[in-house]
């Protein structure tokens, strides 16, 4: 993560999946943009990625600019739970970035 700029959105997104998986909340807040990053406190992150097991990712559709994907993942009480999101993202400065998601 973060060694190469991501060409597309969707690899952008399923390098934050990874960075969620992982803990690597400066990488979400990084790949974040600006105009919505004050939004996302990375205490937050870091609890959430920590508190559940990830399982997997699908994506089930994508456009130059979103990605709809299902993650799977077992929640603190080890219940089976998925997060299904359509993410948008926007293409600045030669550089990929996550802006927001409807759940």
């Amino acid at each position: 993560m973060g060694v190469h700029k991501a060409p597309t959105a969707e690899t952008l997104m399923r390098s934050r999946y990874s960075a969620f998986a992982t803990g690597a909340a400066d990488y979400l807040l990084a790949t974040t943009h600006r105009s919505t990053r004050k939004q996302h406190d990375k205490a937050a992150i870091l609890d959430w990625s920590q508190t559940n097991q990830w399982i997997k990712l699908e994506v089930l559709h994508t456009t130059e600019t979103t990605v709809t994907f299902q993650a799977y993942y077992l929640d603190a009480h080890l219940k089976a739970q998925i997060h299904r999101e359509k993410s948008r993202f926007i293409f600045e400065n030669g550089q990929w970035f996550y802006v927001d998601g409807t759940y």
